[in-house]
């Protein structure tokens, strides 16, 4: 039978972008100055601190917002707890990773969406500081994330409420951390399970190029120059599995949900993470933000539409949570 062409799109099709994602990218890509990769670090962390007032919401008002530091491998460990409510029985906590390529972003870059994170999962959130490189190279980081998850797990006199379980959550260097650390308690189990891991658009598999590498290197705000520029500082071994998570073995891990962008480079990474788990017998939930780039849960404000996406992978993960018999 002869092949046809019916319904099948051109290989060189233009990807689909959104209105209000063209008009971000837009203003983006005509900003004058040094890119990103053309800074040192610390000037790449001060823009990227400057852009968090335009690109995303206020944090706005919660019970608690509470700053704290963890013992860690190397000094303490800064931290920062979110709570929607005062006082809490006993339940899940969220420990959630900030991305930046393992090189930029902090707790208050992230804080508007870890906010919102409290709110909409009606949980504690505990947003960890990990070490950035190149002052620190890997394996600093997931050092630093799998000491705090341990540490939350046996601390709830600490938290002033009690913890039953962890959900592993963070974006892009954050979602390979949450991969990292959930496999660091599966073989090593922390005082409490992890209950629920939820990468957001996770930098999952570091030693492979995958195909939306190459079609979104440029253009989409992460660029392959960016990506280059993020793996240099950070320096990982990514044939090791605290690299790349994805060269591990998954068998075990926690039920995962898992949400990239469409035009994201590392886009590709976050969906074979996610037909991986499913391979191996972990209950996923995938979601693809479709016409939305990297980034999209820090740009609230800047693009309109990603609080859509943002709230729909919340509401995933909070079914999951259900599913998972913890609330």
């Amino acid at each position: 039978m002869t092949d046809t062409l019916i319904d099948r799109p051109a290989a060189d099709a233009a990807p689909y972008v959104r209105p209000d994602v063209r008009a971000f990218l837009d203003y983006l890509n005509n900003v004058p100055g040094p890119k990103m990769h053309e800074q040192p670090p610390a000037d790449a962390r001060a823009v990227y601190t400057a852009m968090k007032d335009i690109a995303d919401p206020p944090v706005g008002e919660l019970a608690v917002i509470k700053d704290f530091a963890i013992p860690g491998p190397a000094g303490a460990i800064p931290a920062r707890l979110f709570d929607a409510r005062a006082t809490r029985d006993p339940g899940p906590v969220v420990v959630f990773y900030h991305g930046g390529g393992f090189v930029i972003g902090d707790i208050d870059t992230h804080a508007s969406f870890t906010a919102e994170m409290a709110r909409q999962l009606d949980l504690p959130v505990v947003s960890i500081d990990y070490r950035l490189a190149p002052e620190a190279p890997w394996p600093a980081a997931p050092d630093d994330c799998e000491a705090a998850a341990r540490w939350v797990a046996g601390n709830p006199g600490e938290l002033g409420r009690g913890v039953t379980g962890l959900v592993l959550s963070g974006d892009s260097a954050g979602g390979n951390l949450t991969i990292v650390t959930a496999m660091a308690l599966r073989d090593a189990p922390a005082k409490v399970p992890v209950i629920v891991q939820a990468p957001i658009y996770p930098a999952a598999d570091m030693a492979t190029e995958y195909p939306s590498f190459e079609q979104f290197a440029e253009g989409f705000l992460l660029t392959r120059d960016g990506m280059i520029w993020f793996a240099d500082h950070y320096a990982a071994d990514v044939a090791h599995v605290r690299g790349s998570p994805l060269a591990g073995d998954l068998a075990g891990m926690p039920p995962a949900v898992i949400v990239t962008a469409s035009l994201d480079p590392i886009r590709d990474q976050g969906r074979a993470y996610a037909a991986a788990l499913a391979l191996a017998g972990v209950p996923v939930t995938f979601r693809e933000a479709k016409g939305n780039i990297h980034g999209f849960v820090n740009l609230r404000q800047a693009i309109p539409s990603a609080a859509k996406d943002a709230a729909g992978y919340l509401a995933a993960v909070k079914e999951a949570i259900a599913e998972a018999g913890a609330k």
